[in-house]
């Protein structure tokens, strides 16, 4: 974009040129200096713009989904979103990576070679909190994951890298699978320190703890799907079949939602005279007969009309028919 200048910065310009103290060829030298740009041959940019913004599109995506997931999962309000998108060597990631982390080297089949998956203290001590029943806090002191942790954490996130087979079925079918998990960034070098890499990274939000994820993916692991990398390409694909993927997370999001059900026996009108001087052995009249269809409130709403019963030693309901009385 052509600099716009003020009509004091034009005329200081016209004064200095009057004046001799600037050349119309000084200035001509400075417009051809400007449009010179340094370029380092040894960390060569391999990714273009277009396809860093559709990769941009794709892991916005893969936030939402994992966002909703782990809510859904941990019973707990988790912020995901993505915040950069950037290439740089593997040796500059490397370096980035805090310690302790852990590292989760997986595969994309058919793409050849591995991508790295990292996860920071901020992140992996609240997770680890809420899945052992805790309230999601991060701890005081940062300390050296167990054994048994790293074990949980693999099973956890076998289910987050499902949904990199969600979020690129539109362009290309991916099956993620995980190789190895490494506590150490320094022992895991999978490729060349200068081979040229991108990092999708996350911003992460766990009861006011902030943390980070970093996907890092290796040009010539992705080589083979860069031409499919572009924004016309994605959007073509994704109007034919957007409806049914769209449907299918909602689907698999609502599977893991919990509601409240409440059975509903009857209800009744009494005085508060009443309702202070009730003893054990009272009886209150509901406005339920025997043998009337109770209702099964859904987080508070009449969904259902059911029957008392028993299953064993527990007391429990049959859905009898659907009622939209009071949606």
């Amino acid at each position: 974009m052509d600099e716009v200048l003020s009509q004091a910065e034009i005329d200081l310009l016209l004064n200095a040129l009057t004046s001799g103290e600037i050349t119309a060829e000084e200035i001509s030298k400075e417009k051809e200096a400007d449009k010179i740009k340094h370029y380092d041959f040894k960390r060569p940019n391999k990714f273009s713009k277009e396809q860093l913004r559709t990769l941009h599109l794709i892991y916005d995506n893969f936030s939402r989904l994992v966002s909703n997931f782990l809510s859904a999962y941990l019973r707990s309000n988790i912020q995901i979103k993505l915040a950069t998108v950037e290439q740089l060597t593997y040796e500059d990631f490397i370096l980035s990576v805090p310690t302790p982390t852990l590292l989760t080297v997986f595969n994309q089949e058919p793409l050849p070679g591995s991508a790295v998956f990292e996860t920071n203290s901020g992140f992996i001590f609240p997770i680890i909190d809420l899945l052992f029943g805790g309230p999601g806090l991060m701890p005081k002191k940062v300390r050296d994951l167990t054994d048994i942790e790293v074990g949980v954490l693999k099973n956890l996130y076998n289910k987050l890298l499902e949904n990199i087979t969600i979020v690129w079925s539109d362009i290309y079918e991916l099956k993620p699978s995980i190789q190895a998990l490494e506590t150490n960034p320094q022992l895991n070098q999978i490729i060349s320190p200068n081979e040229t890499v991108v990092v999708i990274t996350l911003s992460t939000n766990i009861n006011k703890s902030p943390g980070l994820i970093n996907i890092c993916m290796p040009f010539m692991h992705l080589e083979p799907v860069l031409s499919k990398l572009t924004a016309k390409h994605w959007f073509a694909s994704m109007a034919e079949g957007k409806v049914d993927v769209l449907k299918e997370i909602i689907r698999n999001n609502l599977k893991d939602a919990n509601v409240e059900l409440t059975a509903l026996v009857g209800q009744t009108t009494i005085t508060v005279r009443d309702f202070l001087n009730l003893q054990i052995g009272d009886v209150i009249a509901l406005d339920n007969k025997v043998g009337e269809d109770m209702l099964l409130m859904v987080e508070g709403c009449p969904k259902f009309k059911t029957q008392a019963g028993i299953v064993g030693n527990k007391m429990a309901v049959q859905v009898m028919a659907y009622t939209a009385k009071g949606a």
